[in-house]
Order: C-alpha cells, then structure tokens, then sequence
C-alpha cells in the first residue's frame, strides 16, 4: 500500500528547513556511511550525520507533525519511528534498485527497530530539480513519485524501490521507517480503508449505530492483529 500524505510541513516549516539545510553551510557527509552491504554499491549522495544537532531538531519538527496528522496515524498504526534522517542529491546523483534493511539499530540505544513501512517527506520544490523520482515496484507495477515540498509517501520497507539521477539542481528530503503496530500490510490496508469508510459514514451523518458497530469491528481487529 502506498499512501500520500499531502502538506505534512506547512509554508513556514519548509522555509526553515531549506534555510537549515544551505548547500553551503549544512554538515552533509557522504551518504554511504548508513548504507547495508546492498546499497553501499548503488547509493550516491549526501546526507546529514545521524545524531547531529541539526538532525535531531528538524526531526522533532517533522516528529511532531506526524503526531498530529491523522492520516499517516491511520495508514502506519505506528509503534516505533526511526528518527529522521535528511539526503541531498546533487547533479549525477542517484540510488540504485535495493530495499531497506528489516532490522535497524536505533542509534546511542542498543535497541532494535523491524522497518514495515519507508516514509520519503520531500523537501525541495519540484520545479527547484530535474530527474530526482522515486521508484517504488509495487502490485501494480512501478510507481513514479515526486511529491511537491511538504508532502510525504509512505509504502512498505519490502518494496524494491530507486531514485533516478539528478540532472539540474538539488533533490533534499526527509526519510525514515516504521515499525508499525500491525506487521502485515494486507492487514494495515484493510484497517487504513475500514478506518476510511467509519470516517466518510460520519461525515455523511450515517446510522450511529451501523458507525458504532464497525468502529467495534476495527478495534477488534486491531486488537487481534496489533503486536503492542
């Protein structure tokens, strides 16, 4: 299942950040210093040091906004969020076809993190860059992704997935992972869309008690499937 999550930084959010993450002033370092066995042969960018000062204080922004959002809440049924880390793809960059490692160790803790869902939150305009798409093989086949700055998409830590070279200008986003409280997706995306037809039926006024009934269903499921 992927999931666009439209405007999840507002105007002033993104102002900072692009002020924060200057080409010229920004600590970026080599990208290939997080990557698996996989990626270090594909990967091509730059990305802010995990547990920079830097780092830490745009993540608690972008932390704080997906606590608020409704819509990542109901897709992700998040348990546990990597902290976010940042990458800058200048011209010729690019990453190659690879998925995201399953186990990932949170920084400073000793503690594991299982990776179920990947989470892209773009951050450059995408007129500002030329190339720069994610791919994501999917069910359907491949999906093309350049989302406008703010938005975000979210899909699963499975999927085979790339971004294409840069050829003008600079891509920066936002990345992270999810261990969500649900480990199978077939199971979030049936409880992301019962969650979304509870939510139409009571913006339509529907019968309280047919809402009431299906909002039990849900959290029944949940409460089978959940793994907190």
């Amino acid at each position: 299942m992927l999931v666009h999550i439209p405007a999840l930084l507002n105007a002033s959010q993104l102002a900072h950040f692009r002020q924060q993450l200057n080409a010229d002033t920004a600590p970026w370092i080599d990208g290939r210093v997080t990557a698996g066995h996989q990626g270090i042969h594909v990967k091509q960018n730059q990305q802010l040091a995990e547990g920079s000062p830097l780092a830490i204080e745009l993540g608690n922004i972008v932390l704080a906004a997906l606590e608020r959002n409704p819509l990542f809440i109901s897709a992700a049924l998040p348990n546990r969020i990597y902290p976010p880390m940042f990458n800058r793809y200048q011209e010729g960059m690019h990453f190659g076809s690879h998925v995201d490692g399953s186990i990932r160790l949170l920084p400073g803790t000793g503690e594991k993190i299982r990776t179920d869902l990947s989470a892209t939150l773009f951050l450059a305009s995408p007129e500002s860059y030329d190339g720069g798409e994610l791919l994501i093989e999917d069910t359907y086949g491949t999906q093309t992704v350049k989302l406008a700055a703010g938005d975000m998409i979210l899909y699963p830590a499975s999927s085979l997935h790339r971004v294409n070279p840069v050829t003008r200008g600079a891509r920066i986003a936002c990345f992270f992972w999810i261990q969500s409280m649900v480990r199978d997706d077939g199971q979030r995306t049936m409880l992301f869309d019962l969650d979304g037809a509870i939510q139409q039926l009571a913006a339509k006024n529907a019968d309280d008690a047919s809402q009431v009934k299906l909002t039990g269903v849900y959290h029944n499921l949940l409460r089978m499937w959940s793994e907190v």
